[in-house]
């Protein structure tokens, strides 16, 4: 316990100095993002967490899952499973955040419809592209409203269409945005009569595939839950098993190691392969 404590004390002295050690490099805002971190920071904004950076979720999965692994070695000396502890709580954060964004995207699928609804309304009374996609920002849902207001100040601010269309996709981080939003963006630039016509199919569209996709997930939602269960059962077990002594030392040898090492591989397949069953696969964003 000591020394995961010191460990601990280490990690946060390096955090605390890493910004005079490592300094951030004048041309690193201009290249791409990997594709992971790219990942991570859309499912923080789909979650809701615009305040929570990459770096800031990696932190916290290290720390989280070094604080489990010494609180499960001190509870249960088990090293193999002290580490399966420490992997599964140092990805719970990133679990967790994917979770909520898949509920709030899920929660927010049904809204789009509405939204290029208001979006023709304004259209069709005269008013210009910028003022119609600003008009949302008071009369569009709550849980949209911040990102509509933000695009309406950033387009007051420059007068920049593009510019105020980009920052809100990024803000949105949505597949179904950012149709509408590129739609917006060739009528502004190329003109068109047919954007009204244009925008009124893709809300028939979109209400369509909003039924079916709840459809089917009200009918696949047993096989996510059966493999949760099926995932967490023999792990309970395994804890408790572990709790004797004689167990202990059983699961401490090579070949139990071998076997924590080994459930927690096939595990963590098969629970892939079930939601993969039972799980419809997400929209990806082509128009980022």
């Amino acid at each position: 316990m000591i020394a995961a404590l010191g460990c601990l004390l280490g990690l946060g002295l390096i955090l605390a100095v890493s910004p005079l050690l490592w300094p951030r490099r004048a041309d690193a805002a201009l290249r791409p993002s990997p594709r992971p971190v790219r990942f991570l920071h859309d499912r923080l904004t789909q979650a809701g967490l615009h305040e929570v950076s990459v770096p800031m979720l990696a932190v916290v999965s290290v720390v989280l899952g070094i604080a489990a692994a010494a609180i499960t070695l001190a509870i249960v000396p088990v090293l193999a499973l002290a580490a399966t502890a420490g992997v599964c709580s140092g990805v719970a954060p990133t679990v967790a955040v994917t979770a909520r964004a898949r509920s709030r995207r899920a929660s927010q699928r049904t809204i789009w419809p509405d939204l290029v609804d208001h979006l023709v309304s304004a259209v069709r009374s005269g008013l210009s592209l910028p003022d119609s996609v600003a008009t949302l920002s008071l009369v569009g849902p709550p849980p949209v409203r911040d990102a509509f207001t933000a695009f309406e100040r950033l387009y007051r601010a420059t007068g920049n269409f593009a510019l105020g269309i980009d920052d809100l996709k990024d803000r949105l981080a949505d597949p179904v945005a950012d149709r509408v939003l590129e739609i917006l963006r060739m009528s502004r630039e190329v003109g068109g009569s047919e954007l009204t016509t244009v925008l009124r199919n893709l809300a028939a569209y979109l209400r369509q595939e909003a039924a079916l996709r709840s459809e089917v997930v009200a009918r696949a939602s047993w096989v996510v839950n059966a493999a949760r269960l099926g995932v967490a059962a023999p792990w309970i077990i395994l804890l408790l098993l572990s709790t004797r002594p004689e167990a202990a030392s059983a699961y401490n040898s090579a070949t139990g190691m071998a076997i924590i090492v080994g459930g927690l591989v096939v595990t963590m397949v098969a629970y892939r392969i079930m939601i993969g069953i039972g799980r419809l696969p997400e929209e990806q964003r082509w128009f980022r």
